[in-house]
């Protein structure tokens, strides 16, 4: 599978970890930085995997960051990106299951590195239940939100 990973400075130790066992397992790995520890900006990471996963140069993406809560938001600003932020394998296994979630993000400074990789491993594994998901996934990428203004 091919797999596009990002982080800040916050997560750079996390990325490398991941990058290597993605790679042992098999995976095409795209790794969009960044690659010092200089302070950065978790937007601008968090936008270049959401284009890199909606262009369809990567099946999946994973979001990092110090607690995976901004990465992931800057992430979900893309309509085509479905980014779940996960802390367990009940997690990354659902926002497949049930929101076909292509990217998922985590907090280095609240995952460690075995949980971490087999949040990755499941989300990896776990294909969309599809059904009567599909509909509520439908609605994430055309939202119509009655009363809203434009």
């Amino acid at each position: 599978m091919r797999v596009a990973i990002a982080s800040d400075h916050a997560a750079i130790e996390m990325k490398a970890a991941l990058v290597q066992w993605l790679q042992d397992a098999g995976h095409e790995v795209s790794d969009l930085g960044p690659m010092t520890t200089d302070s950065v900006d978790y937007p601008d990471y968090g936008y270049k995997l959401a284009d890199e996963v909606a262009s369809g140069r990567a099946e999946r993406g994973v979001a990092l960051c110090g607690s995976g809560i901004g990465i992931s938001m800057a992430v979900n600003r893309n309509r085509a990106c479905r980014c779940a932020l996960v802390s367990e394998g009940l997690s990354a296994r659902l926002s497949r299951e049930h929101n076909d979630a292509n990217i998922i993000a985590m907090g280095a400074r609240l995952v460690g590195i075995e949980i971490a990789k087999d949040c990755l491993d499941v989300f990896l594994k776990t294909p969309f239940g599809g059904d009567r998901h599909q509909r509520r996934v439908d609605k994430l990428s055309a939202p119509q939100i009655e009363g809203a203004s434009a």
